[in-house]
């Protein structure tokens, strides 16, 4: 594996990044020399990435013995229960103990290893942490090649709206699938249903199933999407052609469809460009008009570009106060996180210094158990004992003041170029960590007026900033574990950040090529709204 330099490990008081491929340029590491930050919570997504590389599937389905999976029910149990600090966050222990023993009883026989990845999914989404899953990313090429990149792949791109697949872009050989187009069912199983099936093992924080439901559209910006990957083991089917009954827009009856499925290869053709190339910039800034300036930023996982977006972001603010632009919108729509870069879009919009809310930062042990040290994994070695800045325990909490010696929260000062106008962010559930704090932030201090639905992530605090990779020896999978949980002074809703103005994109605005986000965001620039708060 290759070493993640410790320049590009960056970790603030705030921001936990998301585990998903938002963290595209973390390279797999175990970090060979102590280092002062941990790093981003979204390194695991890429950690282990080469070994995911794909490798021909097997001929035949790897069998696991019942005895190796009932120890790696072990191994899973003793990490999580001493080590996750979010396991009780929404579940009590007799909740937990349940689906533990639920996840025993499954395993309690030989089984094909994409079965034993299936119910280890439904246990891990029973925590309902956003950072808890056997991550795509990070399972050993062997595995990534039998359960992660099978030739099921359905030939569209399609949003969830009110609950109903919507196809966005049509692959298939049927011109039929236009975009608008609902599918109904997939042989024979109605749209609504195969959702409310996949919904369980769809990583998110506490009851957001918004981010639930926006894991599982198919869009084409991951690597691995997450209905890829869930749909196929929980409604397998043989052969390569799939019987659809669809709804194109403008018509008042159905039709079927017979398509043919995509290659993994195939699939992976199909998707967008990768916003972390680390060949140059993933952003961009234009003028829609000389009285409205749009900033885009699908990522900020850029741990390892060498783009120097915060000579970028400089050079933005600097542009636009010297070409007085009344309005600016910026597009965080898709972003899960990354780096902690919100901090400095703030910087440029606030006139003084900024307080940022104050989280405590939880672990649940100051060394990791010796007999857990074979199976766990990590870019940073000093994760294995957090030493004195540990303080505690209290109520089963190390207090973890290495990150969190501010008191009162982050603190920001004004950036030499501050925006003077008006600013509106879009954004939507796909917004869970990095994103979130940047939103949160933005809306309590009334820098920005938050346009589209809510976000994802968790008003109650998130789990990330530090991970080991679990390791479960007998069926070879991995499973993330987060090691530091956010917990807010004052109780707060088990929800995400509810925007300003909600717009929710329609059918016919997808079947028009309508940006129902980005339509609004200008009408409110051009109507002249106050902004949020005013």
């Amino acid at each position: 594996m290759s070493r993640l330099p410790t320049s590009t490990v960056v970790v603030t008081a705030l921001a936990l990044t998301s585990s998903s491929t938002a963290s595209a340029q973390v390279s797999a590491t175990v970090s060979s020399a102590p280092s002062t930050a941990a790093a981003p919570a979204s390194a695991p997504a890429q950690a282990s990435a080469q070994a995911s590389a794909q490798a021909p599937a097997p001929a035949t389905p790897t069998i696991v013995p019942a005895a190796g999976l009932q120890a790696d029910v072990r191994i899973l149990r003793s990490a999580y229960e001493q080590m996750h600090p979010g396991l009780y966050r929404y579940n009590t222990p007799a909740g937990i103990d349940s689906a533990f023993t639920a996840l025993a009883t499954a395993l309690d026989h030989d089984l094909p290893l994409a079965d034993v990845y299936r119910e280890l999914s439904i246990f891990l989404g029973r925590i309902r942490c956003g950072h808890t899953y056997a991550n795509f990313y990070n399972q050993r090429r062997a595995v990534a090649a039998e359960i992660l990149q099978g030739h099921d792949r359905l030939p569209f791109r399609f949003r969830w709206i009110d609950r109903r697949m919507i196809v966005t872009r049509n692959f298939s050989t049927d011109p039929r699938l236009v975009p608008g187009t609902e599918i109904v069912s997939v042989d024979g199983v109605p749209g609504a249903t195969i959702l409310a099936r996949l919904l369980p093992v769809s990583r998110a924080d506490g009851g957001n199933d918004a981010k639930r439901i926006s894991n599982l559209e198919v869009q084409g910006t991951d690597r691995y999407e997450a209905f890829d990957v869930y749909y196929p083991l929980f409604f397998p089917t043989a052969g390569l052609e799939r019987m659809l009954r669809a709804l194109p827009p403008g018509r008042s009856d159905t039709i079927t469809s017979r398509v043919t499925v995509l290659t993994d290869s195939q699939r992976k053709s199909t998707a967008a460009s990768d916003p972390t190339d680390s060949s140059g910039s993933p952003w961009s800034t234009t003028w829609i008009s000389p009285r409205l300036a749009l900033l885009r930023m699908p990522t900020w996982a850029l741990y390892n570009s060498h783009w120097d977006w915060h000579r970028y972001l400089d050079s933005v603010f600097t542009a636009l106060d010297r070409q007085p632009t009344p309005d600016l919108i910026v597009d965080l729509r898709g972003n899960e996180g990354g780096l902690d870069i919100g901090n400095e879009i703030l910087a440029h919009l606030t006139s003084s210094d900024l307080r940022l809310v104050a989280y405590q930062r939880r672990v649940r042990y100051r060394r990791i158990p010796d007999d857990l040290r074979p199976y766990l994994d990590t870019w940073d070695t000093t994760f294995a004992n957090w030493g004195a800045q540990a303080v505690g325990p209290v109520d089963g909490f190390y207090r973890l003041v290495r990150y969190d010696d501010v008191p009162g929260g982050d603190l920001i000062r004004p950036a030499p170029h501050r925006f003077r106008g008006r600013v509106f962010v879009l954004v939507g559930p796909a917004n869970s960590s990095a994103t979130f704090q940047f939103a949160l932030a933005a809306q309590q201090h009334k820098l920005a007026t938050l346009v589209g639905q809510p976000t994802g992530g968790n008003r109650r605090g998130i789990n990330g900033g530090a991970f080991y990779f679990l390791r479960l020896p007998h069926s070879g999978l991995e499973a993330d574990l987060p090691l530091i949980g956010t917990f807010p002074d004052t109780p707060q809703p088990d929800a995400g950040i509810d925007p300003d103005v909600l717009v929710t994109p329609s059918v016919a605005d997808i079947a028009r090529g309508v940006d129902s986000e980005l339509t609004a965001a200008r009408a409110l620039a051009e109507a002249g709204r106050p902004p949020a708060g005013s």
